[in-house]
């Protein structure tokens, strides 16, 4: 697992898996990339500060939800 962080644009990514990939959009700041068989490659959170940080530090973003959306 890989976790990137990009100040300037305020993009947070997990990626679990280095592949090819389909992204689903799940809200305005979060996307889903999945692999060819449906399993989630990685997370992508926008305005990251804001929706995915507590202001401590700390993933505060519920996710659990995020996770089992399935495609």
């Amino acid at each position: 697992m890989k976790i990137r962080y990009d100040e300037q644009g305020d993009v947070l990514y997990i990626e679990f898996k280095d592949c090819t990939v389909t992204t689903r959009r799940i809200d305005e700041d979060v996307a889903i990339d999945y692999d060819a068989e449906g399993h989630i490659a990685g997370i992508e959170i926008l305005s990251a500060s804001r929706s995915a940080f507590s202001g401590k530090g700390s993933i505060s973003r519920d996710l659990k939800s995020i996770v089992t959306t399935k495609v």
